[in-house]
């Protein structure tokens, strides 16, 4: 007998499905909450926290779920832009798999 899986990923904030989305942790007054996003509502997200997040202290890291897919031109070439810088600012990163969440995270942070 085969068996098929189908994953179907859907970016939580806009409903549609969503081959890149990826699962973001958020901790507020110690509640940690999850959230499946692509790209564009991750940008969204981080234009919303950016200018509270600045002024924040980081007090530690919260275990992330693994969750990322990357599919489609536009996302491959955006990981390739990442991955160029990640290497340029002295990041090891990978030539293949899934670009770490820190590096991600540095690189909007270093728009």
């Amino acid at each position: 007998m085969a068996q098929k899986i189908i994953t179907i990923y859907t970016d939580d904030l806009t409903g549609e499905e969503a081959e890149e989305a990826k699962t973001h942790t958020i901790a507020i007054d110690g509640i940690a909450y999850e959230i499946d996003l692509g790209p564009d509502s991750y940008d969204k997200l981080m234009e919303a926290v950016g200018p509270f997040l600045t002024k924040a202290r980081k007090t530690g890291r919260v275990a992330k779920a693994p969750k990322s897919r990357s599919m489609g031109s536009s996302a491959t070439d955006d990981t390739a832009k990442i991955r160029a810088w990640a290497k340029e600012n002295g990041y090891e990163v990978n030539d293949r798999g899934r670009v770490p969440a820190d590096i991600r995270e540095a690189y909007q942070k270093a728009l």
